[in-house]
């Protein structure tokens, strides 16, 4: 199996979990007299095998990104560690240009006058260029999860 596969496997076992969780919440508890919709009991097993299985895929998962290199001998682990501070630090350089750029407007000259700390034109800029290197480091990785199979 290739590791991207087992990634949407992983991916839908976290959505399977999540409703499985939301079934159980609404057939715990019902009204003297009635039955609930889904035996709480069979809902509880399928929870228990869907997180074994989840949990299988996340070791797996792990151990093949600890052993998978790039050509420059980067462990997968790095490249995601690498692309997830990437997108936090984009982010961040998205929310500080909204709020230099959400100054307000003034109703007379009365009232006090906001300015920017920052030029904004140089920041976007950089976010051009960080939004690049996200974009090659994310192909990266799904090139690299398409080519390897999982660890065994």
């Amino acid at each position: 199996m290739k590791l991207a596969e087992a990634l949407s496997l992983r991916k839908d076992l976290h959505t399977r979990v999540n409703q499985l969780v939301a079934r159980l919440q609404n057939n715990v508890v019902i009204q003297e007299g009635d039955e609930p919709g889904e035996d709480p009991k069979e809902l509880l097993g399928e929870l228990k095998r869907s997180v074994n299985q989840l949990e299988y895929y996340i070791f797996k998962i792990n151990a093949t990104n600890m052993q998978v290199t790039n050509e420059k001998g980067e462990s997968l682990t790095k490249l995601l560690a690498e692309r997830e501070a990437l997108n936090m630090y984009i982010n961040g350089l998205r929310n500080t240009i909204t709020a230099a750029t959400n100054i307000g407007t003034r109703y007379s000259r009365s009232e006090i006058k906001m300015v920017a700390t920052i030029d904004v034109k140089v920041l976007r800029k950089r976010i051009d260029e960080l939004s690049k290197k996200y974009r090659l480091l994310d192909m990266e990785i799904q090139s690299l999860n398409f080519k390897y199979d999982l660890v065994e």
